[in-house]
C-alpha cells in the first residue's frame, strides 16, 4: 500500500475517533431519550458538542479532497516522496486540527487548517502535472 492509501486510511479512523466523541458529548448534553428519539425536532448543539460537531463536519469535507488526491495520485503511479510527505503534512493537520477547534485555539486552529487544505491542494496540481 502507498503512504498516500495508508494515511488516507488513517484518516478515515481518524474520522471515526471524531464521531466517537462528537457522539458521547452530543448524548451528554440532549440526554439519551432525545439521542435515541427519531429526532425530528432538531437541537442545537453548544459549547463543546457543537464544536465537536462542526469540527466532524468539517473533517468529512477535508477527507472527500484528500482521498480524491491521495487515489489519484496512487492509481495514477504518481507517487513520490513528495506526495508522502503531503499525505504526513495532512494527516498531522488533521490531528491538530481537533483540539485546536474544541479549545478555540485562535489563529492556530486556521492556520492548522491552511496546511492541511494547502497538502491537498498541492498533491491534486501536482497529480495534473
Amino acid at each position: 500500500m502507498t503512504p498516500e492509501l495508508t494515511i488516507l486510511t488513517l484518516a478515515a479512523l481518524w474520522q471515526v475517533v471524531h464521531f466517537a466523541l462528537y457522539s458521547v458529548t452530543a448524548q451528554m448534553q440532549v440526554g439519551s431519550k432525545y439521542a435515541l428519539s427519531p429526532r425530528d425536532e432538531p437541537r442545537q448543539l453548544s459549547g463543546k458538542a457543537g464544536r465537536l460537531q462542526r469540527a466532524l463536519t468539517n473533517h468529512f469535507e477535508s477527507l472527500i479532497l484528500f482521498a480524491i488526491a491521495a487515489l489519484v495520485t496512487t492509481y495514477s503511479d504518481q507517487a513520490t516522496p513528495l506526495t508522502a510527505l503531503l499525505s504526513y503534512a495532512y494527516l498531522a493537520a488533521r490531528v491538530l486540527y481537533l483540539p485546536a477547534y474544541v479549545w478555540g485555539w485562535t489563529p492556530g486552529r486556521s492556520l492548522i487548517w491552511a496546511v492541511g487544505f494547502g497538502a491537498t491542494v498541492v498533491m491534486l496540481v501536482k497529480a495534473l502535472t
